[in-house]
C-alpha cells in the first residue's frame, strides 16, 4: 500500500528479475490503473519504453501535460485513438519547474511508461 493524494492506494509491483516491469493499482477487485515500465512489454501499437517523442507527436500542444506526482519532471501524452492509453515521456531539460518543455526539447524525449486507466 501506498498513499496517493492523502488517500491510501493499494498496488501490486510485477517483477523481472530485480526489475519492476509494470505496476497495478486498484481497490476493491477492480484494477484502476496499470503502468508498464518494461520495454519488452509494448503497448497494442507496436510503442514501447524508449520510443522517441518525435516518432508519435510533432508538437505537445493539444497531446500532453505536465505529469503530476512523483512523476512532475516528466510529461503525459494521450496516446492517438484511445480513451485508455497514455505514454509518459522523461528526457533533459534544466527548464523552470512546472513549464512544459519546448517541442524541441520534447523531441528527443523518450516513453519512460506506458499508462491504463479505467
Amino acid at each position: 500500500m501506498k498513499t496517493a493524494n492523502g488517500n491510501v492506494v493499494r498496488f501490486f509491483e510485477v517483477m523481472k528479475g530485480d526489475n519492476v516491469a509494470m505496476v497495478i493499482n486498484g481497490d476493491q477487485g477492480t484494477i484502476s490503473r496499470i503502468d508498464v515500465l518494461d520495454s519488452d512489454i509494448p503497448a497494442d501499437t507496436g510503442v514501447k519504453i524508449g520510443t522517441p517523442f518525435s516518432d508519435l507527436y510533432s508538437k505537445a500542444f493539444g497531446n500532453c501535460q505536465k505529469a503530476d506526482g512523483d512523476d512532475n519532471r516528466a510529461v503525459e501524452c494521450k496516446a492517438e485513438g484511445s480513451q485508455h492509453i497514455s505514454y509518459q515521456f522523461s528526457g533533459e531539460w534544466s527548464g523552470p519547474e512546472g513549464l512544459m518543455p519546448s517541442d524541441d526539447t520534447l523531441k528527443n524525449w523518450k516513453v519512460s511508461k506506458i499508462i491504463w486507466r479505467r
